[in-house]
């Protein structure tokens, strides 16, 4: 198997760990985890065919990591900030209850 092979079964791996995590999980923590687990699996793609492509001089793939894990950041904030919103209405942060938002 070549290096890229290698790089992107990882990253299949990792993706279907995520996806699994984030699918068959009621807290909502996990399920934050597995999406994280997801695209950390796509920042592997992206440094993979960056690494292994025909023109792996320019730093493309470095840029598209680097705005994803800015994202991902952000999206963890905001994840996390919902999840204790919810905590403080609820006491709970299963997401079968989460459904009940009103005030």
């Amino acid at each position: 198997m070549s290096p890229l092979q290698l790089c992107l079964a990882l990253s299949a791996l990792l993706f279907s760990i995520g996806l699994v995590g984030a699918l068959s999980r009621s807290n909502t923590i996990l399920v934050l985890l597995g999406i994280e687990l997801m695209l950390n699996a796509a920042n592997l793609n992206f440094i993979a065919f960056w690494r292994y492509g025909p023109h792996s001089a320019a730093g493309t793939g470095v840029i598209f990591v680097l705005f994803s894990i800015a994202v991902a950041a952000a999206e963890a904030a905001v994840g996390l900030a919902l999840v204790i919103a919810v905590y403080r209405h609820q006491k709970n942060i299963r997401l079968q209850e989460a459904n009940r938002l009103k005030g």
